[in-house]
């Protein structure tokens, strides 16, 4: 069930960092090389230098530093630099990391996890266009890009999602991408689906106001939606049934200042409108010339003063995040609480019932998880139910969560979804299938312990996630959980994910969350001396060895454990990012 929610933007007060980010970016610099502006950005060397910094030692791109390589940041960071004219560090090595990440089918977002078709066509495009390299196995993969297509015609995100006609706009969009992208080496390689099938259930997604839907569950023509739908129709040599109805409901999507919105009513000009709106318009064939003015003066708007760029103006670029994490570690009477908690609300928007990270952005299950946690669901009395269908919806058919529809399973998201519903006071049961809930976890399991995904090496926090799953479960096994806390303790205060060496705050927020939810003892000393060593002039660090404070989500985890510590707080939220 998909919420019918107001499309404008969130009313009330978000946190802004005046920070870029790496989707708005990519978005921003594809945009303007699409209008042959791309020189014309402002800030091309600081935007070029914060995409290298994402680059992590293993070759792969992170979405923000210190977390892991994934295809999606990886994707993003390659293409932007290439658009930008910069060379790309040791494209050899990322090469290598992309390998890693062949299931032996397709490709994953990290190695080990299962595949999909989001990581697929990241991997699949930067390893051709960028690397000029071809996938480990085609024959395979174009297998696997055929089992995409449901009974209805459509693609689905995986194989396993095709079998349950779960058709999306976007997943036909990455799986035609995929195979044009293959034919840059193969001229003649064939179409791996039923075409006409393909450009029919495409076209059905048509609404008679011009725009499209991401499929037949949706109820909000969308400008992503139709920039997807359109370029995917031109790449199979085809377009929308009604071009020139379309066409008028892009540019109807304009403002009085030229700029583009993504839905009918939002009153906001975001980066993500102007990306897929100028895409669309060159899929149809449409003149985009005449756009370049307004759209490259609001770009200019969105720029950041470190390089990159954000949604949309600097200063009022709130997210859900660190908006959520403010929220939690003010004080609760402070009068601020609930304009927090109404933005927040308020990031639940059209055809997704989740909370996203940005507005007018796909819904994601970590930020819902803190946005709930911070009070948002009590701002908005339709909220609980309609984000525990937006789970149930999301629940991937091996039984885990991804960070967003279509993602691969993880335990990170597969336990934000849990303890998402248990913030709501929702029963597994009402709302996802246990079962298959408790199958993805024990996959995650072996020997010696829990793994993030299904082939990863294991780590604490993967073991802590699972255990409070399998303790919503039931399924609870004794001694389990002090075993694991023993092997990771450090001596000098805190909790290490790898070993008992290197403590980190992340580790050692989920490691108390746990402890207290199987009512094992907390050495408040000990961690006292852990945060004692992770506090900086700024604010709290991620690791003792950071040498500057991790922003407002580390700042808030950090008050959470003082609080804690001084009895102020009984239970914590078991908040999840890694």
């Amino acid at each position: 069930m998909i919420a019918h929610l107001a499309p404008h933007a969130p009313v009330g007060t978000a946190v802004t960092t005046g920070e870029a980010d790496l989707w708005c970016t990519y978005a921003a610099v594809r945009t303007a090389a699409w209008l042959g502006q791309a020189g014309e950005l402002p800030g091309s060397a600081a935007t070029v230098d914060y995409l290298r910094s994402r680059r992590n030692s293993d070759g792969g791109y992170a979405w923000s530093k210190g977390m892991a390589s994934d295809a999606w940041a990886t994707f993003y960071c390659t293409q932007a630099m290439a658009e930008l004219g910069a060379e790309i560090p040791k494209l050899g090595s990322t090469r290598d990391w992309l390998h890693r990440t062949w299931s032996g089918d397709a490709y994953a977002m990290l190695p080990g996890q299962a595949p999909d078709v989001w990581a697929t066509h990241f991997s699949v495009r930067t390893m051709v266009e960028l690397c000029h390299d071809d996938p480990p196995d085609r024959g395979r993969l174009l297998t696997w890009l055929r089992a995409l297509q449901a009974p209805d015609g459509g693609l689905g995100w995986s194989p396993e999602h095709a079998a349950t006609t779960a058709s999306d706009v976007r997943a036909c969009f990455y799986g035609v991408m995929s195979w044009r992208a293959l034919r840059a080496t193969d001229p003649d390689l064939a179409l791996p689906w039923d075409g006409p099938a393909l450009v029919r259930w495409l076209r059905d997604q048509q609404q008679a106001d011009g725009g499209f839907l991401f499929g037949p569950s949706a109820d909000t023509s969308c400008m992503w939606a139709t920039y997807r739908a359109t370029a995917a129709l031109e790449t199979l040599g085809s377009g929308p049934a009604e071009k020139q109805r379309c066409v008028d409901w892009v540019l109807d999507r304009r403002l009085a200042d030229g700029s583009f919105v993504r839905w009918a009513g939002y009153d906001v000009a975001d980066v993500w409108a102007s990306f897929c709106a100028i895409g669309s318009l060159r899929a149809m064939g449409a003149d985009t010339e005449r756009h370049a003015g307004p759209v490259l003066r609001r770009l200019h708007a969105m720029s950041c003063d470190g390089g990159g760029f954000t949604y949309r103006e600097p200063d009022r670029a709130g997210d859900a995040l660190s908006t959520a994490a403010t929220a939690m570690m003010s004080a609760p009477e402070d009068p601020r609480q609930s304009q927090w908690r109404t933005w927040l609300a308020g990031c639940r928007l059209p055809n997704e019932g989740g909370i996203m990270y940005m507005p007018a952005r796909g819904s994601e299950v970590r930020c819902t998880l803190w946005a709930v946690a911070a009070g948002a669901a009590g701002a908005d009395p339709t909220a609980p139910r309609e984000i525990a269908n937006w789970l149930g919806e999301l629940q991937n058919p091996d039984g885990g969560f991804g960070y967003w529809e279509g993602r691969g399973s993880d335990l990170v998201s597969t336990a934000a979804a849990v303890e998402t519903l248990r913030l709501l006071g929702i029963p597994l049961s009402g709302a996802l299938d246990p079962a298959r809930l408790a199958e993805f976890v024990l996959g995650c399991r072996d020997v010696l312990g829990y793994r993030h995904v299904p082939e990863a090496p294991p780590t604490l926090r993967a073991g802590l996630q699972a255990l409070r799953i399998r303790d919503e479960l039931g399924q609870t096994t004794p001694g389990e959980l002090a075993i694991l806390l023993d092997q990771h303790r450090v001596t000098g205060g805190g909790f290490a994910n790898e070993g008992s060496r290197m403590p980190d705050l992340l580790s050692t927020y989920e490691a108390v969350v746990t402890a207290d939810r199987q009512r094992i003892p907390v050495d408040f000393s000990r961690l006292a001396v852990f945060l004692d060593r992770i506090g900086r002039p700024d604010g709290t660090a991620w690791t003792p060895l950071t040498p500057t404070g991790g922003g407002a989500l580390a700042d808030c985890l950090g008050v959470l454990l003082r609080d804690r510590i001084a009895g102020h707080r009984a239970e914590l939220p078991a908040l999840t990012l890694s």
